[in-house]
């Protein structure tokens, strides 16, 4: 679809979570017509409430996004879900502005394009782990420290990342193990682990050990869980390959942090991996840190697509930032416009 009748927008924001509703609201207040693009799949789904964001502490993720979408559409803003609001690819149009392709088959025009697609936390090949993410099955312990404080708390060893974790995570509780997993500590790490009173448990871990439902244990499951499914009972535990078991309320991983970079792709902005410490934890697409403009004029990126370890208020006031960004271009452009008609005209009479 790629005609006349087309619907054309100053702006078309690319992804519905706290980044793009938050650019979107601040275009939408500035006057501008917008269109928000949602698929519908927020990362932070799985979790029941939010936690560190000032105001909306314990609120679920879902009222936040319930409300954001609200406030958008109060103030004039367009947004689209489900299959019309999935965006697939996007193409920068010789007249200048941007042709978006959607899930559905149809297209939208865009003066500006605002990236917000966020990133997907791939886990750790365990069954069991995605139906517990965000519950029991944790990474950061700023969204939920608070919440497993002094309890027994295993961290998953997949890398040298496990031992921050476990440095970190200690703030929160005093009863840390670092499960070896597929890494071994070196000599170095067991030493410093040791210093914090951080035990070290040897052996591949198998499975995770939930009250009312049994062991779950590896029977050829890999990302999504597999087998029996995780979502009742209760953490309390994970099991070894050689038949012991370590005590846990909660258990801490270290997903992969893979931007959801189709659309940047499509534009060939390019998707970089993301490195903490020498060790490759992620992808992600470059953009200016202040104002979210990346290497294709006409578009800015915000959020975790950027940056994977801001929180929602971080996200959010990035997509604030980019939003005044892009608002200041489109001004610019039409002053722009405006002071070569005007003399233009002058010339004429």
């Amino acid at each position: 679809m790629d005609n006349a009748s087309t619907q054309q927008f100053d702006v078309v924001v690319v992804g519905g979570g706290a980044a793009g509703l938050a650019g979107a609201l601040t275009l939408a207040r500035a006057r501008r017509s917008v269109l928000v693009l949602d698929s519908g799949s927020p990362r932070n789904a799985p979790a029941a409430h939010l936690h560190g964001y000032l105001g909306r502490d314990g609120e679920s993720p879902a009222e936040l996004l319930a409300g954001g979408r609200k406030e958008v559409t109060g103030y004039g803003g367009a947004i689209r879900s489900g299959a019309a609001g999935t965006a697939v690819a996007a193409d920068p149009q010789p007249g200048g502005g941007f042709l978006v392709r959607c899930a559905d088959g149809a297209a939208v025009r865009a003066g500006r394009l605002l990236l917000a697609t966020g990133l997907e936390d791939r886990l750790p090949e365990l069954p069991g782990l995605r139906e517990r993410w965000g519950r029991e099955v944790l990474h950061c312990p700023y969204c939920h420290g608070w919440e497993v404080g002094g309890m027994p708390l295993a961290v998953l060893a997949s890398g040298p990342v496990a031992v921050h974790q476990a440095q970190l995570w200690r703030q929160w509780s005093d009863r840390v193990t670092l499960l070896a997993h597929t890494w071994t500590p070196t000599a170095a790490d067991r030493e410093l682990l040791a210093a914090l009173g951080i035990a070290v448990v040897e052996g591949e871990v198998t499975g995770l050990v939930v009250t009312g439902e049994g062991d779950l244990e590896a029977d050829g499951g890999g990302e999504d869980g597999g087998g029996r499914s995780g979502g009742g009972g209760r953490l309390v535990g994970v099991r070894l390959a050689g038949g012991g078991s370590v005590d846990c309320a909660a258990l801490v991983v270290a997903p992969w942090f893979g931007a959801r970079a189709g659309v940047a792709a499509s534009l060939g902005l390019p998707v970089t991996t993301l490195e903490r410490d020498g060790v490759a934890v992620g992808t992600c697409v470059e953009a200016d840190p202040v104002t979210g403009a990346t290497a294709l004029p006409g578009v800015w990126a915000a959020g975790n697509l950027v940056n994977p370890v801001d929180q929602l208020s971080g996200a959010a006031a990035a997509g604030v930032r980019a939003a005044v960004a892009i608002n200041t271009d489109l001004i610019e452009a039409e002053t722009r416009r405006a002071l070569a008609a005007y003399r233009a005209g002058r010339s004429g009479t």
